[in-house]
Formats: C-alpha cells, sequence, structure tokens
C-alpha cells in the first residue's frame, strides 16, 4: 500500500487533531497524514512528475501537427522579392523517425522515475514522523517515571537528613542521595529538552504549534513477531532504487535514440495556404500573366500539401552527441548499481541490528522484571515487620528499591525506542510502512521483543506504571 493511499485512508477514517484544556493530542496516522500534506518535499517531488508528464507529452506531440498563421499588409516599389502574402497558414508534423519513438521511451521511464521518486520521498516524510512520533511518545513516557524518581529521590534525602541527625546514619551518606536526585534531575532536564526538540520538528511536519503537542500512545500499531529467512527471499528495491533504475532506462532509450539519427530516414508533412494581392505592389507589371487572362482569371488563393523525407548521411556534431549519451547512461546504471548495492548491505546489516536490539530489549525486560521482585520481596518484608512489631527494616532500602526498579523501567523505554525507530527503517525498506501505520500486515523481516509482564503491581507510595503486557505496543 503506498504512502499516497494511507493518507487518503487516514484521511478519511481519523481526525487530525484532539484538543484538550491542557495539550493537544495527536495520533500518529494523523500525524503522518499531515505530514505528507503539508511537506515541502512532497511538492517538490509531485511539481518533478508534472514536469516529467508534460515532457512525454512533448515528445508525443511532434506527431501532432503544428499550426502558424503570418499576416502583413503594405505598399511598395521596384521589382518585386516576393509573392505579395497577405496571410499565410503553415502546419508542419513528424510522420516517421527511428529516433523519436525512443525518445518518448525515454519520457515515459522518466515519468516512471518521478513517480517512484514520489513514493520514495512520501516514504521518506512518513519515516521521520513516525520516528519522531515514537521519540515524543517515549520521552513522555520517561518525563512521567523520572517525576516519580524525583519524589523518590527527594524523600530519601530527607530520611537521610534525619538519620544523620539521629546519629544513625554517617555525614557521607547526605551527599550520596543528593548526588543521586541530582543526576534524576538532570536526565529529567535532558528528557525536557528532548521533549521540546522532538514537539518541535514535529510540528514542522505537521504543520501544527508546538506548545503542549502531546501523542496517543495507542495509536501506535504493533509490530508483528519475527519470520524465518531461509535466505531464499528476493530483496525487493526501494522506491529510490527503481527511481535510479528508471532515470538509467530514460538515458539509454535517448543514447539509442540518438545513434538512430544518422542514415535513418525521417518523414515529415507540411501544408499551406496564403492569400495573396498584388493590387499595392508591381507585381503584375513584372509578372503580367499574373492575374491570368479576364476569360480565365487566377486565384489569390494558394494551398500546398506535401511530404518531405530527410536523410542524415554526415553528422558528426551529432554522432559525438549520441556517444556523449550512451556514457550518460552507462554512468547511470553503474550509480543504480551502486546504490543497490549499498541498499541490500544497509538492510542486511539492519535485519541483524533488529534482532540484536530485540534481545538488548528483552535483557532490559528481564532486568526490570527481577528489580520489581525485589522490590515486592521488600515491601513484603515491611508489611511483615509491621504486623508483628519486629525491628523495621531500614525505610531507605525501600527508597533505593524503588529508584533502581525506576531505573530499570527508564532502561526498558529506551531500548524499545531504540527497537521501534530500527524497525520503522527497515519497515520503510521493505514496503511495509504504510501498512503497518494503518494497523495491517507488515514486511516479514521486522523482529519483536518477547515481553515478560510482572505478575505483581509494584508497592509504592505512588501508583507506578508496570511494563506494558505481552504483544502490546512498547513507547
Amino acid at each position: 500500500m503506498t504512502l499516497r493511499t494511507t493518507s487518503r485512508c487516514i484521511a478519511l477514517a481519523l481526525t487530525a487533531v484532539t484538543t484538550g484544556s491542557l495539550h493537544a493530542q495527536i495520533s500518529l496516522q494523523s500525524a503522518v497524514n499531515l505530514a505528507l500534506k503539508n511537506s515541502p518535499k512532497v511538492r517538490a517531488a509531485q511539481a518533478d512528475l508534472d514536469k516529467a508528464r508534460a515532457a512525454r507529452g512533448e515528445a508525443k506531440d511532434a506527431y501532432v501537427p503544428q499550426i502558424s498563421t503570418q499576416t502583413g499588409y503594405g505598399q511598395y516599389t521596384g521589382a518585386p522579392l516576393n509573392v505579395p502574402v497577405i496571410f499565410r497558414i503553415d502546419a508542419q508534423s513528424l510522420v516517421f523517425s527511428f529516433s523519436q519513438r525512443d525518445y518518448i521511451r525515454s519520457a515515459q521511464q522518466g515519468v516512471e522515475a518521478a513517480e517512484h521518486a514520489l513514493k520514495s520521498t512520501e516514504i521518506e516524510i512518513a519515516e521521520d514522523t513516525t520516528n519522531t512520533y515514537l521519540g515524543l511518545d517515549s520521552a513522555l513516557q520517561r518525563q512521567a517515571v523520572l517525576q516519580q524518581e524525583s519524589g523518590f529521590a527527594d524523600k530519601l534525602v530527607t530520611i537521610t537528613g534525619e538519620r544523620i541527625t539521629a546519629g544513625v546514619d554517617a555525614k557521607v551518606e547526605l551527599p550520596k542521595s543528593r548526588r543521586t536526585a541530582t543526576q534524576i534531575r538532570l536526565q529529567a532536564l535532558q528528557v525536557a529538552d528532548e521533549i521540546a526538540g522532538d514537539r518541535e520538528h514535529l510540528a514542522q511536519l505537521t504543520g501544527l504549534p508546538a506548545t503542549a503537542l502531546a501523542t496517543i500512545p495507542a495509536s501506535v500499531p504493533v509490530f508483528d513477531t519475527p519470520h524465518t529467512d531461509n535466505g531464499n527471499t528476493v530483496v525487493a528495491d526501494s522506491e529510490g532504487i527503481r527511481a535510479a533504475y528508471a532515470t538509467a532506462e530514460a538515458k539509454r532509450y535517448i543514447a539509442f535514440g540518438d545513434s538512430r539519427y544518422l542514415l535513418r530516414p525521417q518523414i515529415s508533412l507540411g501544408a499551406n495556404y496564403s492569400r495573396v494581392d498584388a493590387s499595392l505592389s508591381s507585381y503584375a507589371s513584372y509578372y503580367p500573366r499574373f492575374g491570368g487572362t479576364p476569360d480565365a482569371p487566377n486565384s489569390n488563393n494558394s494551398l500546398g500539401v506535401g511530404v518531405q523525407i530527410s536523410i542524415p548521411l554526415l553528422d558528426l556534431a551529432h554522432r559525438s552527441k549520441a556517444r556523449q549519451s550512451a556514457a550518460e547512461a552507462a554512468r547511470a546504471f553503474a550509480v543504480a548499481d551502486q546504490q543497490r548495492g549499498v541498499f541490500r548491505e544497509g538492510r542486511a546489516k539492519l535485519q541483524n541490528s533488529t534482532a540484536e536490539l530485540a534481545l538488548r530489549s528483552q535483557l532490559a525486560r528481564d532486568d526490570q522484571e527481577i528489580a520489581h521482585d525485589q522490590l515486592e520481596a521488600l515491601q513484603v518484608q515491611l508489611d511483615a515487620a509491621a504486623s508483628t512489631g519486629a525491628t523495621p527494616a531500614n525505610p531507605k532500602d525501600q527508597l533505593n528499591a524503588q529508584l533502581q526498579e525506576r531505573q530499570k523501567y527508564l532502561d526498558v523505554l529506551n531500548a524499545d525506542l531504540q527497537l521501534q525507530q530500527t524497525q520503522v527503517n527497515l519497515l520503510r525498506q521493505t514496503e511495509g510502512l504504510g501498512s503497518w501505520i494503518l494497523g495491517g500486515p507488515q514486511g516479514s523481516a521486522v523482529v519483536a521483543p518477547t515481553v515478560v509482564t510482572p505478575s505483581v503491581p509494584v508497592a509504592a507510595p505512588s501508583t507506578l506504571p508496570e511494563a506494558p503486557p505481552a504483544g502490546a505496543p512498547t513507547h
């Protein structure tokens, strides 16, 4: 499914922007739709396509007669240099040429190249919008987690100060706690800068105001599970590669047409109608039989139709041009082959990178689950101590466990973002990005992580977001 079709479907099916009291939310599908409509790159590519279509029409119109008219009237004396024509109508057209057919084929290839280039530009804009949207969505979630961490860190500083005053902890524990709180604030500041940058870039893409622009996590489709590739899958070219080969084919047809110019007939058709008036000139004096006789006067109308056949015998300049065109075509094919090689090599590396990132994401989830279980066990100990009246555990242990669990969850969000953006890049190269944005089937080379869900919610002073359920999109 092309991105243009995707844009039309989204425009009919989804609302572009939902404005709330504090922020403006926009879905992924609507963001892509607006970006495709707002992008100057897409408009420029569309203009190139219109130009290519006009060039194809120009090549075909060589067989359509060119009609022109001339008129003029004046008095002169002396020897007439031309027939006194007061107006004339001329028509000329090409009837047959060995080269023109190749020029038309070249123009058709130019149209196909422009169409592929337009699709490639649309996919590029959709990819940029999707990655920016995913980045903003992840940053907003990380900001919420850091706010929770900041609350835990501030409470840890307060408890540490109280324990130092009571003589329980050493003074060195206070700067350690403050350092933890400062690190969290630094992370929060960096995430805030990331949110501001993503909002500004998304606003530039969609044409919406950047102020308080927010995402809708549920609008992000789920990535499919990976499929095994036995190495026999045919690697399809991208739209950019197809555009490069279509451009090379256009140059090849031009070179072929230039080489078929010499020693081959060219047939053209010509027609002319002229109206002659010798009343204001001395033409009748020099050519007394022009007017005919009173019994058989000559007509002042002249009409002619004829076919002209020309065979170029020697044209060294045109022969040199044919060699130049052949060299340009050969270079265009070489460049296209090079681009295809780089593209396939890059896609293979991207597939391997996706599998690696999927494992890294799984490791981050395992670490987060371990921290989650440790926090749960500590909470059970605290509850047991409170119910039995035993000596309570160190309250700093609970806060440190909560901070560690939240930090592990941040690692999960960062790993998921890297994996998602890599999957989006791979979807672009496997021509599945448009279908994925609409929530449909996607490319078979996409790799998704296996998600492990904590079985028990985290017990903490405030409600903490957990890892998403298996199969759900991670942000």
